[in-house]
């Protein structure tokens, strides 16, 4: 699909990934709708790109959200909240938000922006998921429960609208990526591998799957390899898992 002129909304844009596909999806010539929390960093990040700021919180009144971001034909659904730490020590509220914000938000959103490009026969999707929900990790099960729901989510929307075909579903799956987001879930990264990688490059896998029509991404690459073993070999990539972690 071609991002020139295309009306692009961002969720989680005020910083990290989204924050960084806003930046190339404007260098790509789209036209940016960009939806965040904090309105000082999104409003700068709004002004970097030339997109248009929405303060908002995606769990809150998606109907109003995407009413007033207008008719999209791509939507990026990248807002995301995480939490570390044992599931017996998790506050139901944190609980519930992880759900709300990783895979409830984005499914509602889709409702609403879907017919529009359904009804153009233009338009693509994008979850930005996690390698957590691919592979389960430990400590953070609310977390990879939710991401592994989006993925499920887009494979089967990707089928119920194969029929339209002007429209794309792509999953786009981080590892680890050097933004707030450890910082905020209050527990900070301490491996020394695999080394974080930059919002920039998860980015651009973002735009890749637009302009590709990539159905599933892993950012970086060989993450695929763990993913793929899980599936085919669940018993060594168990022992391998709790060998290396």
């Amino acid at each position: 699909m071609r991002l020139d002129g295309a009306r692009v909304l961002v969720t989680g844009a005020s910083s990290g990934i989204g924050a960084a596909t806003a930046s190339v999806m404007a260098a790509a010539g789209a036209e940016l709708v960009l939806v965040g929390r904090d309105p000082a960093r999104l409003e700068a990040v709004a002004a970097r790109t030339g997109g248009r700021a929405v303060v908002g919180d995606v769990t809150k009144d998606p109907e109003l959200l995407a009413e007033r971001a207008g008719k999209v034909d791509v939507l990026v659904s990248n807002a995301g909240v995480g939490w570390a730490g044992s599931f017996t020590d998790m506050p139901p509220d944190t609980l519930d938000e992880l759900v709300a914000v990783n895979l409830t938000a984005p499914m509602h959103l889709t409702r609403l922006v879907l017919p529009h490009m359904i009804e153009t026969g233009r338009g693509h999707l994008v979850f930005v998921a996690s390698i957590a929900g691919a592979i389960g990790v430990g400590r953070e099960a609310v977390y990879s429960a939710a991401k592994a729901g989006l993925l499920v989510f887009a494979e089967a929307l990707r089928d119920e609208v194969r029929q339209v075909p002007g429209i794309g579903v792509s999953v786009v799956l981080p590892g680890v990526v050097d933004t707030p987001f450890f910082h905020r879930r209050g527990a900070p990264y301490d491996r020394t591998w695999p080394a974080p990688i930059t919002p920039e490059r998860a980015a651009r896998c973002v735009l890749a799957a637009v302009e590709r029509g990539l159905a599933e991404s892993y950012v970086p690459a060989w993450l695929r390899i763990p993913a793929r073993l899980r599936g085919s070999a669940p018993g060594l990539f168990r022992t391998l898992a709790r060998r290396f972690g």
